[in-house]
């Protein structure tokens, strides 16, 4: 005899049965998450350091590799000769950048406290078309800022650069002595010359676009700057060279930091000279300056490199900034790229490189790379 089938309440209930393994794998995952916030905030400053000397690694390797290929007569430039020179390169330049970057903050340090009088002042007479109420609550609200202590603690994170270039030179180092094994480890590693080609691959893609966004930015950050310390010399402003090294800085922080770079420059302006026809002025002229190079050069240069989602890179930008700060925010881009190319490669993983794409479409290379994967393993099992 057929058994009767159970009612249709019972089906429900047993199909809305939860089952066990999937809330243990749940909140194995919920606890690594969190395991793996808490070791990113706690060592931040290693984690930085070595994410700095990785990016610089990567932007560096490829020049290793056409250098060691250049012939000197019947001579080859040998592979460790041109590493030791690339390593000696960017210690120098680390150094170069560290000093002129705490000589800007000493210079910055001191005209800030000569400003630091007048400064609520003026800024409470900048806000005066909200009404005298409003402008009394801004001049209150102005003057109980501490400013010593935020300088005394900007000095402070400035004087850890050194400690940082030092750190990120020895990790290059030690990094460019272990490229000449990358290859056989990675044979080694997965025991599969074709597994091992195909991570090579993926790696090769990470480098490659994120070296072509830091080179495309470094340009147009450097032309920001110097357009913007140009302004600055002309009409007369005390910290010129400070405003255009830290607009330079802050262009590489996506969306937001040309505006917070366009904002301080007018601010600046305004506390110097509080003379409100200059002040619109030069807002204006960086402003359009900003938005020509970053939103009709820069994406001319950039092309389709970069297929990232706007929303996305919002959500990098205040998730890298709330666990690494503000180095955090600089490297928010290059680990977005490095997380979308890592998914188009996985099947199980694509729909994230969709979501982080600007278009829906994953970066074409990375995914041919995982299709031609898939039907390789597709073979395999046939």
């Amino acid at each position: 005899m057929n058994r009767p089938s159970p009612p249709p309440e019972t089906r429900m209930r047993r199909k809305a049965r939860i089952d066990p393994a999937y809330v243990q794998a749940v909140a194995l995952s919920i606890i690594a998450f969190a395991v793996v916030l808490f070791l990113l905030v706690q060592a931040r400053f290693l984690l930085i350091s070595l994410a700095v000397a990785i990016v610089l690694f990567s932007l560096t390797s490829d020049a290793i590799n056409s250098i060691a290929r250049v012939k000197v007569g019947p001579l080859r430039i040998p592979n460790w000769l041109a590493s030791i020179v690339a390593l000696l390169l960017i210690a120098t330049a680390l150094m170069t950048l560290t000093s002129i970057i705490l000589a800007q903050v000493n210079t910055v340090l001191g005209t800030t406290l000569s400003y630091a009088e007048r400064a609520p002042t003026a800024l409470a007479e900048l806000f005066s078309f909200l009404g005298p109420d409003a402008e009394k609550a801004i001049l209150n609200f102005t003057r109980s800022v501490e400013v010593s202590g935020y300088l005394r603690t900007a000095a402070g994170q400035a004087g850890n650069l050194v400690q940082a270039s030092v750190l990120v030179t020895l990790f290059v180092g030690f990094l460019f002595a272990e490229r000449v094994w990358f290859d056989t480890k990675l044979k080694n590693f997965f025991r599969n010359e074709r597994q091992a080609a195909r991570f090579g691959q993926v790696v090769g893609t990470i480098i490659h676009r994120v070296n072509y966004y830091l080179l495309v930015k470094s340009f147009v950050s450097a032309v920001t700057g110097i357009l913007v310390w140009l302004v600055a010399e002309y009409f007369g402003l005390d910290l010129a060279t400070a405003l255009g090294i830290l607009t330079f800085v802050l262009n590489f922080i996506p969306s937001v930091g040309s505006i917070i770079a366009t904002v301080l420059v007018a601010l600046v302006s305004y506390i110097q000279q509080p003379d409100p026809v200059q002040t619109a002025a030069i807002f204006v002229i960086v402003g359009m300056t900003q938005f020509t190079l970053g939103n009709v050069i820069d994406p001319m240069l950039m092309g389709r490199a970069l297929r990232l989602s706007s929303f996305g890179i919002i959500i990098s930008l205040a998730f890298w900034a709330a666990v690494w700060g503000i180095p955090g925010m600089f490297l928010s881009v290059p680990i977005m790229v490095s997380l979308m190319i890592v998914c188009s490669q996985v099947p199980e993983l694509r729909p994230v490189a969709i979501l982080l794409s600007r278009e829906g479409l994953p970066d074409p290379e990375a995914k041919a790379l995982g299709d031609k994967a898939e039907a390789e393993d597709a073979e395999l099992e046939r």
